[in-house]
């Protein structure tokens, strides 16, 4: 049971915003490892954004941007199994970053505890991270991006526990999931079977500017 967990926070509704990024590391089953980063985003943050999050603009100066963090994101996230909850917004914070910057994706397969927890336990009154995390008993300071991380591996090491499965991959295959990708030339998300199959898409990369990502 090998994967990273990881969650993103951003200053404002664009998607390349990224302001704190929280990275929880999972071997045989037992967090190894926990990394958190503010990201100075070099954009203005919202103050609804800051209400969610409780990080200002003054708390990001001086910290790294996304450009220089990430020679030492890169090993962590490449050819790993990346789990988030709600992992399309994750995932397409990392690609807008990417993006601003004219990196190449990574590759790996992702994996989103959110919709797994909505396949796998249809009588939760909701499925955010923090109501799926109380029903554990998971302690979660919500929208603190290692917290966030943290409740997210321990809900997947819990959705394992209940299927009797090894992996997310096992995991997903089992329950017909279209495992998601991240590639150099684009992605595929991540989803789960809906009543009638849809053929799995796969999305090329945008070489657009970030700034207009919104």
């Amino acid at each position: 049971m090998d994967f990273i967990a990881i969650d993103f926070e951003t200053a404002n509704a664009n998607r390349s915003s990224a302001c704190s990024l929280g990275l929880v590391e999972v071997r045989g089953g037992i967090i190894t490892s926990e990394h958190s980063w503010l990201i100075d985003p070099m954009q203005h943050f919202d103050y609804r954004n800051v209400q969610i999050h409780g990080i200002t603009e003054s708390m990001v100066q001086g910290m790294p941007t996304f450009n220089e963090l990430w020679p030492t994101i890169e090993p962590m996230l490449l050819g790993n199994h990346i789990v988030a909850h709600n992992a399309s917004f994750d995932m397409s914070v990392l690609r807008y970053c990417l993006d601003g910057t004219y990196t190449d994706y990574p590759t790996f397969q992702y994996y989103c505890t959110y919709l797994l927890s909505k396949k796998m336990l249809p009588d939760m009154p909701s499925y955010k991270l923090n109501v799926i995390a109380e029903s554990y008993n998971i302690p979660l300071n919500h929208h603190d991006a290692l917290d966030d991380a943290r409740a997210s591996a321990l809900i997947l090491m819990n959705l394992l526990e209940q299927e009797q499965h090894p992996s997310p991959e096992h995991l997903s295959v089992a329950l017909g999931c279209k495992i998601g990708t991240m590639f150099a030339g684009g992605y595929t998300p991540f989803s789960v079977p809906n009543k009638k199959p849809a053929k799995p898409k796969a999305y090329a990369r945008k070489r657009s500017s970030a700034t207009l990502h919104f």
